[in-house]
């Protein structure tokens, strides 16, 4: 079985261009636009790893991590930033967030990342 990684991000690029990029990888994908769909796939699915985007309209990054601690205490989660946004960082952490990457970010260091913190199945 693929380890399955939720995408987070209001921006379409950003969305496409990681599910790309995990797909390539061998991953199985999720894409959400917004918190409400987050929380759907995150129910529904149980993804081993999620890339949460901090500057959500709607429902914002923390509120996701929130809401997703709840469904699910053990969900891995890596923050994406804005720079700057060091308040909202070391409460994501404090929440359980694993590590945080500014945008843009280089998409090797994600990559590595993803490997580090996704759980490998025996297969």
């Amino acid at each position: 079985m693929k380890e399955k990684i939720l995408i987070v991000d209001d921006q379409f690029g950003i969305r496409i261009l990681l599910n790309e990029v995990f797909q390539k990888e061998g991953y199985q994908t999720f894409q959400a636009a917004n918190g409400v769909q987050a929380l759907e796939i995150v129910t529904n699915h149980h993804p081993d790893l999620v890339l949460l985007d901090m500057k959500i309209p709607g429902m914002d990054g923390i509120e996701i991590l929130k809401r997703m601690k709840v469904i699910d205490p053990e969900i891995r989660v890596i923050i994406m930033t804005a720079y700057g946004e060091l308040d909202m960082i070391q409460e994501a952490k404090d929440l359980g967030a694993l590590t945080h990457f500014a945008k843009p970010f280089d998409i090797d260091d994600i990559r590595a990342a993803v490997r580090k913190h996704i759980p490998q199945k025996a297969n």
